[in-house]
């Protein structure tokens, strides 16, 4: 890693903390443009290469849309497993039904401080009783 440049574990919390916050521009920020993206929801398979569509097709266009608010973020933590680097995320949030937790594991390979190459797999929203 070159002297200056945002270690891995820090661009994965960037990215948590900018999915909380439901910033479109910023989150875009974090990506390549062409980045190779996968995702395993209980909602189905997400692909996309495209940074644009990643954030606003499916992160912030289904997942988090307009009418699912993050309210609180429970636990943020970052890893590397051999050469990817991971993010585990939990929020709290509300949806038009009541409360609820989801969270995320994220796995990521980054080039110039912006993920390349990134693979989500989510837990769905489950009550918060």
């Amino acid at each position: 890693m070159q002297r200056g440049q945002t270690m891995p574990t820090d661009l994965g919390e960037r990215f948590a903390n900018t999915v909380a916050a439901k910033d479109a521009a910023a989150l875009k920020e974090l990506l390549k443009p062409r980045v190779n993206f996968r995702a395993l929801t209980p909602g189905g398979y997400w692909e996309r290469d495209d940074a644009d569509a990643v954030v606003d097709d499916v992160i912030l266009g289904t997942w988090f849309s307009p009418e699912r608010s993050i309210t609180r973020i429970l636990k943020v933590s970052c890893a590397t497993v051999g050469t990817v680097d991971c993010v585990g995320y939990r929020f709290q949030a509300k949806l038009p039904d009541g409360d609820f937790i989801i969270e995320q594991q994220a796995y990521f390979e980054a080039e110039n401080d912006k993920m390349s190459w990134l693979r989500i797999l989510c837990s769905g929203f489950v009550h918060d009783d």
